[in-house]
């Protein structure tokens, strides 16, 4: 192992700041992401701040397992917290944030999870062999 990061959202907190007028904070989520919370609130039920939450989440655990907190090469568009087909989580990395991941040759494991009203993510990150 490599690294290793959590982070835990105040969901309440994330989705006023969400939804306030003139926010940027959509911008910071891909479009995949952004697709994927809508189709799995209406799957669920509830609302898709829960589900930004915890790729949020994701996305602040992935910097602290790499040690780097956010800054060059890094964007949090780059850094995708998605789900697989079979709902699993996982990340995926596009643009200077791939090309760090790659040349260091890193596998990044992700963990999500929400529940009253926090949301939470774990990232391992390690060698690949």
């Amino acid at each position: 192992m490599l690294g290793l990061g959590h982070d835990v959202v105040d969901v309440p907190a994330f989705a006023k700041q969400l939804n306030e007028p003139g926010t940027r904070m959509r911008n910071l989520f891909s479009m995949r992401e952004i697709w994927q919370t809508a189709q799995r609130s209406q799957l669920k039920h509830d609302d898709e701040a829960v589900h930004l939450a915890a790729r949020w989440a994701g996305k602040e655990a992935f910097l602290k397992a790499a040690g780097t907190g956010l800054r060059e090469p890094f964007s949090l568009c780059e850094i995708e917290a998605v789900r697989l087909p079979g709902g699993a989580p996982a990340y995926h990395f596009s643009g200077r944030s791939a090309k760090w991941v790659e040349a260091r040759r890193l596998r990044a494991h992700l963990s999500l999870s929400h529940e009253d009203g926090m949301a939470m993510a774990y990232c391992i990150l390690e060698t690949e062999t």
